[in-house]
């Protein structure tokens, strides 16, 4: 692997447009990076469950919002609001949406999230 990897999201190796989100997906070596867009309305159980076939997503994010405005819930209860600015961990378990008529959007480095985040 070169020591140095630069990639543009304007360049994303691979794009995933469920209903409402945009996933733009680079891969830096062995990193893989996310950049997501969720627009105003969307919300995981609605646009991305179909997606997956899930009850609540499974996957684990780490990542920063850069813009808008969007809360999470736990199955097991407990949630947050998250706005731009904020970095952030979900563990697997938790729905999640956008707040307002801004879009969400965020990126993440949970590599193996990145990877397969809004597959089937």
């Amino acid at each position: 692997m070169p020591s140095i990897v630069v990639k543009n999201f304007n360049n994303a190796d691979e794009v995933r447009t469920p209903d409402k989100t945009k996933a733009e997906v680079v891969e830096l070596g062995n990193v893989t990076a996310m950049k997501i867009t969720l627009e105003p309305g969307w919300r995981w159980s609605e646009c991305i469950k179909p997606v997956v076939g899930t009850e609540s997503c499974q996957k684990r994010h780490v990542g920063m919002l850069v813009s808008g405005k969007m809360k999470v819930v736990n199955d097991d209860g407990s949630e947050a609001v998250v706005s731009a600015g904020d970095a952030y961990v979900f563990e697997p378990g938790h729905d999640g949406w956008v707040i307002g008529d801004e879009p969400a959007v965020g990126y993440e480095f949970e590599g193996s999230t990145a990877a397969t985040y809004a597959k089937s």
